[in-house]
């Protein structure tokens, strides 16, 4: 049975460390899954897209469409992108079907001090325009199926709540 698993938060919260080892067990378990990192995706087919709310949406809606591709033909779409609309969520959620919602709560300070690409320091110093949580907002879930506190949590912690929840509600055995 397949789904999509949609990691979302702000830079830095968390969503590829925690979708990256999401993807790597349900492989070793033997399942048909797929990882589609934001980033990667933007760099490979989405070069075309800037990061004003239209570009972003359309970055949103690429990856439901490919999730719901994957899922048609039987295999888990793992998503890890920021996401900051709550309407694109939605949207994607209403044509995919099958739709978790991961989100990766992070307080902005604690994002901040993780910053692996040093981008919070360049949008801070005005380098990056419309960068969310400083310079253009990002809108946290109403009602996501899990919630994992990156910054209170362990990885492992947060890993093995996703996990019990798929366990649980019958998505994975």
């Amino acid at each position: 049975m397949s789904f999509t698993l949609w990691f979302t938060g702000i830079p830095a919260s968390g969503k590829t460390t925690l979708s990256q080892g999401v993807y790597s067990h349900l492989k070793s378990r033997g399942l048909k899954v797929e990882l589609l990192d934001g980033d990667l995706i933007r760099t490979a087919f989405n070069q075309d897209l800037g990061f004003s709310q239209r570009d972003r949406d359309t970055q949103v809606r690429r990856l439901g469409i490919i999730s719901q591709l994957l899922n048609k033909n039987e295999v888990i779409a793992i998503v890890g992108a920021i996401s900051p609309y709550a309407a694109a969520r939605t949207k994607n959620r209403q044509i995919i079907g099958r739709y978790l919602e991961v989100f990766c709560d992070c307080p902005l300070e604690a994002a901040k001090t993780r910053d692996p690409k040093g981008l919070y320091a360049k949008a801070l110093a005005g380098e990056i325009s419309n960068f969310t949580g400083i310079s253009d907002p990002y809108e946290p879930p109403e009602s996501p199926e899990i919630i994992v506190q990156t910054s209170l949590e362990s990885i492992e912690d947060s890993m093995a709540k996703i996990l019990t929840y798929l366990e649980k509600c019958g998505y994975i055995s």
